[in-house]
């Protein structure tokens, strides 16, 4: 039987993204300000984001282990201008995955969770994005993950969770309309989405396979843990009720 994969992510999925992951570390002020204030500190929040861009690119550009000098000199700014928009590198680097998380990584991923395939294809191509977007974007990943701080920590859980929240989407609506229970959508969600990226991470850092195959390793595993779900109609007490034999090998392997 086929798991239930063609749904249209809806807008309203993404809707709160820029929200949750641009969240910009600059004092609004008091709630009623002049004309002259709201544009000081719209101009603030724009310059801000073009000091994050060419950040970005500085860091496609020079490497990962880049400087806050040599970012500086990439953007034709002073150090000194960083620091007027960013307490420290650690504030930078948050700053830099929250771009990238908004721009590339959740646009890609919606893009993928609303294609026309279907089944094995589909789950195939939602794994291969993922990886192949930060396998694309080697540097700036490598620059991120660098950064120790608790706000690089949670940006990513932040970008994690509106991924599983659309793949979320995707699976109940396919069930609904198959008649399935749903009951266990989120934490199947959350554990594909983690799953995935914790195994794309621990790849990028110590490659042992081409892309292909630790895609095809995924989707083996993803796409077959979907196939029973289905089988078991997403019911917990139809999976309880029903045997559990373990696999049968092939027959080279007996």
């Amino acid at each position: 039987m086929t798991p239930p994969f063609e749904v249209t992510v809806e807008s309203s999925t993404t809707r709160g993204t820029d929200s949750a992951i641009v969240a910009q570390q600059i004092n609004h002020g008091p709630a009623k300000t002049d004309g002259r204030k709201r544009r000081w500190h719209q101009h603030k929040v724009e310059r801000r984001t073009e000091l994050v861009d060419g950040a970005l690119e500085a860091v496609r550009q020079r490497g990962h282990d880049v400087s806050m000098d040599e970012i500086a000199a990439e953007i034709g700014v002073s150090k000194t201008v960083l620091y007027r928009y960013f307490v420290d590198k650690n504030d930078l680097t948050t700053a830099v995955m929250m771009r990238f998380a908004q721009t590339t990584l959740i646009p890609n991923m919606a893009a993928a969770l609303s294609s026309n395939m279907d089944g094995f294809d589909l789950t195939r191509e939602i794994i291969r994005v993922y990886v192949d977007t930060v396998a694309n974007e080697p540097e700036p990943y490598r620059f991120v993950m660098a950064n120790s701080s608790a706000s690089k920590s949670k940006v990513i859980a932040d970008s994690e969770q509106i991924i599983a929240r659309m793949l979320a989407v995707v699976l109940r609506r396919r069930m609904q309309r198959a008649g399935m229970n749903t009951g266990g959508v989120e934490p199947w969600s959350n554990l594909i989405v983690g799953g995935v990226q914790l195994a794309t991470h621990s790849w990028i850092t110590n490659p042992r396979m081409t892309s292909d195959e630790l895609i095809d390793y995924l989707t083996m595993l993803c796409w077959n843990a979907l196939c029973g779900i289905v089988e078991a109609g997403g019911s917990l007490n139809m999976f309880s009720a029903s045997p559990h034999p373990s696999p049968v090998l092939p027959p080279n392997l007996t």
